[in-house]
């Protein structure tokens, strides 16, 4: 699922989701409108509604058989992708480096999509065609 990410900004940042992070840059005061603080069920569903996006659109260009028809099965099929982005996300934590292809943010992403792809497969909602 992953994107070629050549400047490691999020897969939001560069389809225009979101904008770009701010970290790191003082805030323009003279034009500062302050906003009330979002509770913890407004950023999930934030969080939702963006996984929900991706999974959508990359559904479309996967289809379902790319999981459906995997070796071993599909639960084996999500079991090696959920496995190979756990391993990114540790090695690129453990050894400090900078993504070069897709953000950290990104492989979670992913990983949450697999997720709900395994719940749809053990529902059997997950399709072959």
């Amino acid at each position: 699922m992953a994107d070629y990410n050549p400047l490691g900004r999020t897969r939001d940042e560069r389809i225009g989701l979101r904008g770009p992070s701010h970290e790191g840059k003082s805030p323009d005061i003279k034009n500062y409108t302050p906003r009330p603080a979002p509770d913890f069920s407004d950023e999930v569903k934030i969080v939702y509604d963006e996984l929900m996006s991706l999974l959508l659109k990359k559904h479309k260009d996967y289809g379902p058989k790319n999981i459906s028809d995997s070796p071993g099965g599909p639960l084996n099929g999500l079991r090696v992708r959920i496995h190979d982005k756990l391993a990114r996300i540790n090695n690129l934590t453990d050894s400090n480096q900078t993504p070069q292809y897709e953000s950290l943010e990104d492989s979670f992403k992913d990983m949450a999509n697999y997720a709900i792809i395994g719940l749809l497969v053990l529902r059997g909602k997950w399709g072959k065609k």
